[in-house]
């Protein structure tokens, strides 16, 4: 079975006759060499034809330009299933093929362990490296360019709840002011809110695995790190369409990965557009069992969607910052603190002053004077000068706490400052008593994000939600949330933490914030379609309750067009094991098709699997009126 490019193209071709054909098939070496000289005839044709021209064309003005090396790419393939557009590849990675990822024209959709559309853990559970283990199927697939534009269309959102402090509702409409909690694969629900949430969100903060070995991550070598960073750059490239101009992105690693990731992330954003690396302390005792080096730190990059429209708010004062100030000479101004009298650059090479004390100060060798000496006479008649407690240290500037505004924020944060991970393990625990949440991150990290990223009613997204952490900040510091999280402790920890959090728990930033409670969310899943045949062949229990499953999958859902089905039926009924039998239902699986698309929602057997409350909700939420029309 050919894939719709392959089909378009061949038509095209045969309306030349036997130019481009030897019987029924495609002359390849003829075609290539007439689009490599860019023949007028094949070329014309070709661009005539929307699909093809959707796929291999640009439009650069008020011209349109074919990638003439992306159709001859296309003819030259020799491993490819049935003609399809893409090549099966599992290796791809900064480059490919000799081949700068960004200018690749292999379509690569992974579904690794993080990723996966089952059940799957934050840190080492279900990790090994076969197809099939317990709880975790590997997913790698390849699919057409066609294929690609159905996975990431918009999805039908189903069991849609309104959460307030008091209450639990059935939602059938969403406003523009409604938070949003998303359960499902976190790329096909961030594609679902790209025309909703296009250029609206204030602010990202994603927390992903880290790529370490010891979390869900865990490939053979021949792919570990390239399949993570094709994972990674999927999410962030619909992470920039989502970013309001003035918005930011701000990615929690630690070392294995942060420094590709700081090269991947230049290509997405724009290495024009990098703000910071900030070395957060997230641990302050030392791992003396460590083999080499106690790993204290992680980094947090910062990318802007466009720097030039971006800035950061300042930071509030610690207590710790104004209990530095004194006040030893009881000035009538307050508490205060020195700084020098020079500075790094000036022009006055030759300065000196004499005090009314008499000492006479210059600024160091290599330095400048920070004032002038008119204003040195102001600020020693104003007691702003200090020669120290015998008067006669060398002298300095007093600077008044009252005078001090908002921190610029650094890039070093330290966990006194901006908490830990045993503070955030403990802030989890007592809220969720019986889990054991593997690495969330501590809310006064996430509120200082918040504080210099975003501001009230902003919106804030975090696609690997986790334990609810940004969420739960993000409701007490009154801004807007968007959380993605496909796991199912999404409503064993995530979300009851949340009804906490409205109820108005007192942990965390709350007394820093005078959280009182309130707050609203809605919440909603991407109804499932080939997922939910993915989980029940996965959890069965024996043979022939796996053969019950393949004839409801074979009424029901789209079957890889790969397969050979008259074979698949045999070897189901054949003597291999329980578990080769799961592997090669869960392979013919079509993974483009794990949930249903908005654009079914009005089929028959679609339509009668959904209430009237979602369906209503779907239509707000995609903003139809009632005749299926979109809203202007």
């Amino acid at each position: 079975m050919d894939t719709k490019i392959m089909k378009s193209l061949h038509d095209i071709l045969s309306t030349f006759g036997d130019k481009y054909l030897t019987g029924k098939e495609l002359n390849k070496a003829r075609i290539i060499q007439d689009i490599d000289r860019y023949d007028e005839e094949i070329i014309m044709a070709l661009l005539n034809n929307d699909l093809i021209k959707k796929h291999y064309a640009k439009q650069i003005g008020e011209y349109t330009i074919i990638e003439t090396n992306k159709l001859i790419e296309t003819f030259e393939m020799d491993d490819y299933w049935m003609d399809s557009y893409t090549k099966y590849t599992n290796k791809i990675g900064l480059t490919t093929n000799g081949r700068f990822l960004d200018e690749s024209t292999d379509v690569i959709l992974d579904f690794p362990y993080k990723d996966t559309v089952l059940k799957a853990g934050m840190s080492k559970e279900d990790v090994a490296k076969e197809d099939l283990i317990p709880n975790e199927p590997f997913f790698n697939e390849v699919i057409a360019a066609e294929e690609i534009d159905t996975l990431l269309d918009k999805k039908i959102l189903v069991n849609v709840k309104r959460y307030t402090a008091n209450t639990v509702e059935k939602a059938n409409d969403f406003s523009e002011e409604d938070s949003l909690i998303l359960k499902g694969n976190n790329l096909l629900a961030l594609h679902s809110l790209k025309d909703k949430y296009a250029e609206k969100v204030k602010l990202i903060y994603i927390d992903p695995p880290y790529n370490t070995g010891n979390d869900s991550f865990q490939y053979n070598d021949k792919f570990n790190h390239s399949a993570w960073l094709t994972f990674m750059k999927n999410r962030l490239e619909i992470a920039k369409v989502l970013l309001a101009e003035n918005g930011s992105i701000w990615i929690n690693i630690d070392d294995d990965e942060s420094h590709y990731l700081k090269v991947l992330s230049d290509g997405v954003f724009g290495r024009e557009n990098f703000v910071a690396n900030i070395i957060w302390q997230k641990k302050y005792t030392i791992a003396n069992d460590a083999k080499w080096f106690s790993d204290n730190h992680d980094h947090i990059l910062v990318y802007a969607a466009n720097k030039d429209l971006f800035s950061v708010n300042g930071l509030e004062r610690s207590e710790e910052m104004n209990n530095r100030y004194k006040n030893p000479d009881n000035d009538p101004n307050g508490p205060w603190m020195t700084s020098p009298l020079h500075a790094k650059s000036g022009s006055d090479i030759n300065f000196s002053y004499k005090f009314n004390n008499g000492i006479e100060w210059s600024p160091p060798r290599g330095t400048f004077p920070r004032f002038s000496k008119e204003t040195l006479e102001r600020l020693e008649q104003n007691n702003m000068i200090w020669f120290g407690t015998n008067g006669t240290a060398v002298p300095r500037i007093k600077k008044y706490l009252k005078d001090m505004g908002l921190v610029t924020p650094s890039t070093l944060w330290l966990h006194q400052d901006f908490g830990n991970n045993d503070q955030a393990n403990k802030e989890v625990r007592n809220l969720i008593e019986d889990e054991n949440f593997s690495t969330p991150k501590p809310e006064k990290l996430i509120s200082k994000i918040l504080e210099i990223g975003s501001n009230k009613h902003d919106i804030v997204l975090d696609f690997f939600m986790g334990s609810a952490t940004t969420q739960a900040v993000a409701m007490k510091m009154k801004r807007r949330f968007i959380g993605i999280e496909q796991m199912d402790y999404i409503n064993t920890v995530s979300v009851p933490r949340l009804q906490k959090v409205m109820e108005g728990e007192q942990g965390g930033i709350s007394k820093d914030v005078d959280w009182q409670g309130g707050g609203s969310f809605v919440y909603a899943e991407l109804m499932e379609k080939s997922k939910g045949y993915l989980q029940d062949a996965f959890h069965t229990a024996d043979s022939d309750q796996l053969n019950t499953i393949y004839q409801r999958m074979f009424d029901n859902v789209d079957l890889d067009f790969r397969a050979d089905l008259e074979s698949v039926q045999e070897m189901l009924k054949d003597t291999i094991s329980l578990e080769d039998k799961k592997r090669l239902l869960i392979k013919v699986i079509d993974k483009n098709q794990l949930y249903y698309n908005y654009d079914e929602i009005d089929d028959t057997n679609v339509r009668e699997l959904i209430t009237d409350v979602d369906y209503a909700f779907n239509q707000s939420f995609y903003e139809e009126d009632g005749d299926g029309q979109k809203n202007n």
